[in-house]
Formats: C-alpha cells, sequence, structure tokens
C-alpha cells in the first residue's frame, strides 16, 4: 500500500504544488495517519513537498486579484503554518494600495456616484481582502480624480 500511496501523492504533486495538510487530506481515504505522515515526511526530505513553496504559489497566482487578509485567510485554510505565512507575504503597505488600485480600475473606471456606489466598490474591495484603510485611500482618491 505504500508505494501506492506514494505514486498517488507524487501523481498529485505533479499536477500542482499542495500543502503538507492538503495532501494529507486527499489520501486520507487511502491510509492510516500514521502511514501518510510518515510518506509525507519522506516527501518533505526529498523535496518534492514544500509548504513555503506551496505559499509562494499560492500568492504568486493570487495576488494580482486579492488583497493580504485574503491571501492570509487562503494559505491559513490550506494548512500553512502562521511563520511560513508571514515570511510569505508582504508587508508593504504602498504594494496593497497598488494592488487595491489596479483591482478598482479593472471593476469600476469611474468614482463613485452616490453614497450606495461608494458602499458597493468599497464592499467589493473588501470582499478581496483589502483592509478598511487601504479601501478609503483608494475611493478617496478615485472621488478626487
Amino acid at each position: 500500500m505504500s508505494g501506492e500511496l506514494k505514486a498517488k501523492a507524487v501523481r498529485l504533486l505533479a499536477r500542482r504544488e499542495h500543502s503538507r495538510a492538503e495532501l494529507a487530506r486527499k489520501l486520507a481515504a487511502d491510509a492510516g495517519a500514521e502511514d501518510i505522515q510518515t510518506m509525507l515526511d519522506e516527501l518533505e526530505q526529498a523535496g518534492l513537498l514544500s509548504d513555503r513553496r506551496f505559499a509562494e504559489s499560492l500568492l504568486q497566482a493570487r495576488a494580482a486579484r486579492f488583497g493580504a487578509a485574503r491571501l492570509r485567510h487562503d494559505l491559513q485554510s490550506k494548512g500553512i503554518a502562521g511563520e511560513i505565512i508571514a515570511e510569505a507575504l508582504p508587508n508593504d503597505a504602498e504594494a496593497e494600495l497598488a494592488r487595491a488600485r489596479q483591482i478598482w480600475q479593472r471593476k469600476f473606471r469611474r468614482p463613485p456616484a452616490d453614497r450606495a456606489d461608494y458602499a458597493r466598490q468599497a464592499r467589493f474591495l473588501q470582499n478581496r481582502g483589502f483592509a478598511v484603510d487601504i479601501i478609503r485611500k483608494t475611493l478617496k482618491e478615485q472621488e478626487e480624480e
């Protein structure tokens, strides 16, 4: 069973990066927890499985569409440890503001017409994972232009 389990894990990893927790969940029906943990340890030692690499991959794929809060939540939901998230997520307010401006520009192109429109645009950015101060700066800049 161990050979089949490892082969299935390698096939999953060949398609895309997986976090350790995500891969363990996908393999849970095929073997016991102890066998899975042992096999995952082997994959990590061989360099085939890495939570850091998974975090970088997820951030690269989603950073252009989401804010830091959403990205942090996505990584946490995939079982990535807090210290890995802290290392992977840049803590750059200017970059976050620039990303919010880009996303806002692609979606709306015009400043909010009234309070309801302002609220709608703010909710959109909030759902994308941007902090309230970033949202305010982004929308205030649009109103001033």
